[in-house]
């Protein structure tokens, strides 16, 4: 004799977790619509992103309002950040500043002899310093001499 297994229908399941059969099929088309609309926006991500390989996702998401409301996609700016985080499809952010001064070297470095000095008069202590400018591909250094 084959063995029967005990048939349990939905609504005894939802009753179980106290939850109506409604509120079941509601969460169930819902993440169903979610789906949709993540691969949709993710597609138009994927396009931009062809376009515009650096472009960050505030900007991004400004570009896509338009296609957002065409589609009838209700997205917040976070909700893409998270979105794209969790596809891995975020840019990171480049860093701008340029490191010029190392001061771990192995050369000589020379005390500070004006530590102390509080200057009176002019002409009696010059600060000096260097910095630069990046014009197209190129960097142009000036030096600066400043009576202190």
């Amino acid at each position: 004799m084959k063995e029967r297994k005990p048939n349990i229908g939905l609504s005894k399941i939802c009753w179980l977790f106290g939850i109506t059969r409604q509120a079941y099929y509601q969460h169930l088309y819902q993440a169903v619509d979610t789906s949709i609309e993540e691969e949709l926006i993710i597609k138009e991500v994927l396009t931009l992103r062809k376009l515009h390989p650096r472009m960050g996702t505030r900007k991004m998401y400004i570009m896509m309002e338009e296609f957002m409301l065409e589609h009838q996609v209700k997205m917040g700016r976070d909700a893409l950040f998270n979105l794209l985080s969790i596809n891995g499809l975020l840019i990171r952010r480049r860093c701008r500043m340029i490191k010029t001064t190392q001061s771990h070297h192995w050369l000589k470095k020379y005390p500070n002899l004006i530590k102390e000095l509080v200057p009176s008069k002019p002409n009696e202590l010059y600060v000096s310093d260097i910095t630069y400018w990046k014009i197209k591909n190129e960097y142009l250094y000036i030096h600066l001499i400043t009576d202190a």
